[in-house]
């Protein structure tokens, strides 16, 4: 007999965590342990029932998925971590597996979709759609930098390309439907990662980073 997988679902949208808990378990060996709307909720979920799949919600109020996945991994490591996204799923992938995540999945995904990634993941093997391998997704971005570069989340490469664009922060805190603050929140963060300490030495280490990264594809 099949075991029963224990799933904690963590999004920010009630009525569709009920959705999906009704569509896992339809399945005998799916069991929803808990779910969550918030960051430290599904933490705590996480860390108390140490399922083997959450389910997580790409874009969440607390920010992207990225920081709450690596403390999901740290505190639970052998639970697979599904995440459920409106954005690219593609230009997505690669930095989600960096951080842990065991796949990627549209939200407009069937259901039936769903349960063969899962099942897949029973095996221990992940799905992908066809059409990314089409597109060349292995050759679409570099191996993260020893340099740190690369260990930049998506949100944080957009904000990078956008202030180096000239764009102001209370743009970019409105095209990724964030708070202000959070857009300073995010630059402590990428300062952090880049080694640097003023917007200027970011732009200036960003922009060379971008350089090399182009010129390897030429």
């Amino acid at each position: 007999m099949t075991r029963v997988w224990r799933v904690v679902i963590i999004d920010s949208h009630p009525t569709s965590m009920l959705g999906t808990k009704l569509i896992l378990e339809e399945r005998e060996n799916l069991k929803v342990t808990g779910m969550a709307s918030t960051w430290d909720e599904g933490l705590v979920l996480v860390i108390e029932h140490q399922p083997d799949l959450v389910l997580l919600d790409y874009q969440m109020p607390e920010g992207t998925a990225e920081p709450l996945l690596e403390k999901l991994k740290s505190s639970s490591p052998e639970s697979h971590v599904l995440i459920l996204t409106d954005h690219d799923g593609l230009k997505l992938l690669h930095p989600i597996i960096h951080h842990g995540g065991s796949g990627i999945l549209s939200k407009q995904a069937s259901a039936s979709q769903l349960m063969l990634m899962i099942d897949g993941l029973r095996e221990g093997f992940a799905a992908l759609p066809i059409e990314w391998l089409k597109q060349g997704i292995w050759q679409m971005q570099a191996a993260p930098s020893a340099e740190g570069m690369f260990d930049l989340t998506e949100t944080e490469i957009f904000i990078m390309e956008r202030i180096v664009q000239g764009i102001t922060y209370d743009k970019i805190a409105t095209e990724i439907t964030v708070s202000r603050r959070s857009i300073d929140n995010y630059l402590r963060k990428i300062y952090v990662k880049l080694g640097v300490s003023t917007r200027a030495q970011a732009i200036e280490k960003f922009a060379l980073h971008s350089r090399q990264k182009r010129a390897m594809y030429i």
